[in-house]
């Protein structure tokens, strides 16, 4: 039997009866074990994990983003729980805080299309028209409120794309504002999206970068608030280190733009 084994469960992780959090159990057994990591920041744990496990199984291995692997193509509920789904890997940006495209290569791979309604693409709108196309059309069929988590190029929008987005209304649908010149092209497409689609509150939102080196906590506020007056809701998305470290109040400030309620009392405070 082989157990699938993550270091922490997220809202993404698997729930089958073959996946496994942390250390083994006491009755835990195992031809093969798949340490899957996502964040590079808990490798020293899936080591320690690795370890535990060596005395359970022989057949102990760890893989997944954070170890710098290529994704191969993607098998649902395997690596991430069912509804989420990856059609695409790559990206032909080369972004200075992004490991994807050295990951994954500059060269997007169009993968077989399966069926999910969470889309975590590194890139979709960098694919051809007929995937993005054919992904849409798998989007449209599911039961499940439709969300486009992976990110969105807001420099990349056409009108087609939005067009596809009006006829889906999905629950969710992520843009990003990271650098400087990610900035006009968000208002572009805030403009666009406004003209067909009519959006609900957090259905459009765009990851906001913060904490990197030379960020100041109110530029940061001031770049949540202007995406917010252009149609987006902001979630903060925090800059880690090569150890995956982030300072104190970089986590406090960036866990209070990545909940609802919070953002919305701040959002208040510094619109008034």
């Amino acid at each position: 039997m082989s157990l699938r084994v993550f270091p922490r469960r997220t809202n993404a992780t698997p729930i089958d009866a073959d996946t496994r959090i942390g250390y083994p159990g006491l009755f835990d057994e195992a031809d093969r074990v798949e340490i899957s990591v996502a964040f590079t920041w808990d490798l020293p744990a899936a080591e320690r994990i690795a370890h535990a496990w060596s005395a359970v199984c022989s057949d102990v291995v760890i893989g997944g983003p954070a170890t710098g692997q290529p994704g191969a193509e993607f098998t649902p509920g395997r690596y991430l729980k069912l509804g989420y789904v990856i059609t695409s890997r790559g990206c032909p940006n080369r972004c200075w805080f992004c490991s994807v495209w050295r990951r994954e290569g500059q060269q997007v791979r169009e993968l077989h299309i399966k069926d999910g309604w969470n889309v975590l693409d590194d890139n979709l709108l960098a694919c051809s028209e007929d995937h993005i196309r054919a992904v849409f059309a798998m989007l449209q069929r599911q039961t499940e409120p439709v969300r486009l988590t992976g990110g969105l190029e807001a420099a990349r929008l056409e009108p087609w794309h939005v067009d596809l987005l009006a006829a889906l209304k999905p629950k969710a649908a992520y843009f990003a504002y990271d650098t400087p010149e990610d900035l006009e092209p968000l208002i572009r497409a805030g403009r666009m999206l406004r003209e067909v689609f009519a959006p609900t509150l957090h259905s459009l939102a765009a990851y906001v970068l913060v904490g990197y080196v030379g960020d100041t906590q109110e530029a940061a506020e001031e770049r949540m608030a202007t995406v917010y007056a252009h149609g987006f809701w902001p979630m903060a998305m925090l800059w880690r280190d090569e150890r995956g470290q982030a300072s104190l109040d970089w986590s406090r400030f960036a866990r209070t733009w990545a909940r609802p309620a919070a953002t919305a009392a701040r959002i208040k405070a510094i619109t008034q």
